[in-house]
C-alpha cells in the first residue's frame, strides 16, 4: 500500500495530520489511525472537491497547509528545508512551490519533460484553494510564492493495473473539462490562467488549452509521445521510461480523445458522465509493493 509511506514521511515534520477518506473498506483507515485520530469521511466527487471540502469543514491548528496524496512522500531533505524556511518567511509569502520526482516501476522518470515539474503544495491557511478541474492546481487568493530546492516523490506502489485504472478514471474527468470548455469557451473562474510568459504551470496550461486543444483528436496523442519520448529525451529513462511515456503521453491522451468522441458521437449527457466519474474511483489496496531503484 502507498499510504504508510506517505504518513511515515510526514509524521516527524507535521504538527498535525488530517485524513479525508471516501469510505475506504480495504484497511486504509486502520493504518491511518496509527498516525492520527483526525480522520474525516466524505463522499468522493473528484480530488479537488475533496480537498476543498476539507479546507471548508475541518478546523486546522497551524498557519501552513501541506497537501500530500496517498502515493506521495516528502524526502527527508525537503522536510528539513521546510522546517528551516518557514520561520524566516514574511507574511507576504503565502505559497511554496516544490519539485515533484515521479517514480514508475521503481525508476525515476528524469526525462520526457517530467522533471523538474513544480507544484504549489504548501500554502498559508485561508490563502489557497484547489481549482475544480481534473488537472487541479492550488490557486492563491493573494500573496507571493517561493520555490524550495528539494523534491517530493510521487511513487505508486500498487502496480500497473492500478495505474491504468486510475488514468482511465481521470480520462472521464478530463473529457468533462474539455466538453465544459467547449461549451463555455473558457476555463471556469478560480483556475490557473493560461499564459506563455508566466509560471511553469501557467505555460503548461497555455500549451494545453491554446495549442494542444486545437490539434486533431487522436493524432495529438502521438504528437505528445513524440515530443516527450524523442524531443525531450524520454528514451533515456530506459524500458520503464518507454512504458511510462507511451502510456501516459500517448495511450492516456488517446483514451481521453476516445471518450470525447464517444460523448459527442452518442450525445451522452454531462450529468451522466459526471456521475460515472464520481462513482468510478479506482481505489485498490491489493496490488503488490515494488522497491524503488536508485
Amino acid at each position: 500500500m502507498n499510504i504508510p509511506h506517505t504518513l511515515e514521511s510526514a509524521k516527524e515534520w507535521a504538527g498535525e495530520i488530517v485524513i479525508v477518506d471516501s469510505f475506504s473498506s480495504d484497511g486504509t483507515l486502520d493504518i491511518c489511525r496509527k498516525y492520527t485520530d483526525r480522520i474525516y469521511e466524505h463522499p468522493f466527487e473528484n480530488q479537488a472537491k475533496q480537498f476543498n471540502w476539507a479546507l471548508d469543514n475541518v478546523s486546522l491548528q497551524y498557519d501552513w497547509v501541506l497537501r500530500l496524496d496517498s502515493d506521495e512522500i516528502l524526502t527527508p531533505e525537503l522536510a528539513a528545508e521546510i522546517t528551516h524556511v518557514l520561520p524566516t518567511l514574511s507574511h507576504a509569502v503565502t505559497g511554496i512551490y516544490m519539485k515533484r520526482r515521479v517514480y514508475f516501476m521503481g525508476r525515476w522518470m528524469k526525462h520526457g519533460d517530467y522533471y523538474p515539474m513544480w507544484f504549489l503544495r504548501l500554502f498559508r491557511k485561508g490563502k489557497g484553494r484547489y481549482e475544480e478541474i481534473t488537472e487541479e492546481h492550488i490557486v492563491l487568493s493573494e500573496g507571493t510564492e517561493i520555490r524550495l530546492q528539494h523534491d517530493f516523490i510521487d511513487y505508486n506502489r500498487k502496480g500497473l493495473s492500478f495505474w491504468t485504472d486510475k488514468h482511465a478514471h481521470w480520462a472521464i474527468g478530463e473529457m468533462l473539462d474539455v466538453l465544459s470548455m467547449m461549451g463555455q469557451g473558457t476555463l471556469p473562474s478560480g483556475t490557473v490562467r493560461p499564459t506563455l510568459f508566466g509560471s511553469q504551470e501557467q505555460r503548461r496550461r497555455w500549451l494545453k488549452t491554446r495549442l494542444y486543444a486545437r490539434l486533431p483528436l487522436f493524432l495529438r496523442a502521438f504528437a505528445i509521445f513524440f515530443y516527450r519520448y524523442v524531443l525531450r529525451l524520454g528514451f533515456l529513462d530506459g524500458v520503464e521510461g518507454l512504458i511510462f511515456h507511451f502510456l501516459q503521453g500517448c495511450w492516456y491522451r488517446f483514451y481521453v480523445d476516445a471518450k470525447i468522441y464517444e460523448a459527442k458521437r452518442f450525445g451522452i449527457a454531462k450529468a451522466e458522465l459526471a456521475l460515472a466519474y464520481s462513482s468510478s474511483k479506482p481505489w485498490d489496496a491489493g496490488r503488490p509493493d515494488a522497491p524503488p531503484k536508485g
